[in-house]
């Protein structure tokens, strides 16, 4: 399921569009005494009342002055960061570090009762143990050229765990088989990975499935997802994060999901295959 663009960000944008044309009405004016009351060519106006260019800040702030609709620009301008939020490359959510990027997530796993995860290049981050987490991050600061801030990355991600054992949570864990076998951090940290999966297998509140590869799939691998309660869903791609909140994008993930767990395994024949990759390790 490749994502290149979300139907949630360009709904938002439509909506933000639609609320400054209304208010440009609402004031008796065309989008032509709009522009020049802006100081802007009249096509500027067209664009981002018909959504095909997304206003700044500034933008917002002119149009409502010019309408006489001050008191609405803090709102819109909140919509706009909304609408921005919904995409977001990995530069701009990690240019303060990562230690901050792992801090941004933490009320929505608070907030969250049913977690559903699935992964087909790590294992997910609730469920890392230390020295695999602090591997991965470090390969990401490489890769990224980011500020060295990984200990107190892992600190928050370490943190962030405790929502596995507080509260009435619920977790769903699917990786495909080639997760195990991926080499992160060597042998040493994987076979203490591949262990702390084992765990959390035996968790009541927790589900551990691993998808087999085998030479006749019909459902293919996806990018990794989570999916928080039936409210949100977030996409880590290889240019950034996704964050989709439309009922039927969402209900698209949750039907992938329940695809993918179809034809994965549990139980002893799960902790077969994760324990044949540890014997791998050697």
């Amino acid at each position: 399921m490749a994502v290149s663009a979300s139907s949630s960000a360009q709904q938002a944008r439509q909506a933000l569009a639609k609320r400054l044309e209304d208010i440009c009405r609402d004031a008796g004016l065309t989008g032509a005494e709009l522009a020049e009351r802006c100081g802007w060519s009249r096509s500027k106006s067209s664009r981002i009342m018909n959504a095909r260019t997304p206003p700044s800040a500034d933008d917002i702030r002119a149009w409502c002055e010019a309408c006489g609709a001050e008191n609405q620009t803090e709102d819109l301008i909140a919509s706009l960061r909304t609408a921005e939020g919904m995409w977001v490359g990995w530069r701009r959510m990690e240019r303060a570090g990562l230690k901050q990027a792992q801090e941004a997530r933490l009320p929505l796993y608070q907030r969250t009762r049913r977690f559903r995860s699935y992964s087909s290049w790590l294992v997910p981050g609730v469920i890392q143990t230390q020295p695999y987490t602090t591997a991965a991050l470090q390969a990401i600061q490489r890769r990224r050229g980011l500020v060295d801030d990984v200990a107190e990355a892992v600190a928050a991600r370490m943190e962030r765990q405790r929502v596995l054992y507080e509260g009435d949570r619920r977790f769903a864990f699917l990786v495909e088989e080639s997760v195990l076998r991926a080499g992160i951090g060597g042998a040493e940290v994987m076979s203490g990975q591949l262990g702390h999966l084992i765990s959390i297998a035996s968790l009541p509140n927790a589900s551990v499935g691993v998808v087999p590869m085998t030479p006749d799939r019909e459902r293919w691998p996806a990018e990794g997802f989570w999916i928080y309660d039936a409210a949100q869903v977030n996409v880590e791609l290889i240019s950034g994060y996704l964050t989709l909140t439309q009922p039927s994008e969402v209900a698209m993930y949750a039907e992938t999901f329940a695809e993918l767990a179809a034809l994965a395994v549990y139980g002893g024949p799960a902790r077969a295959l994760i324990t044949s990759a540890m014997d791998a390790l050697g």
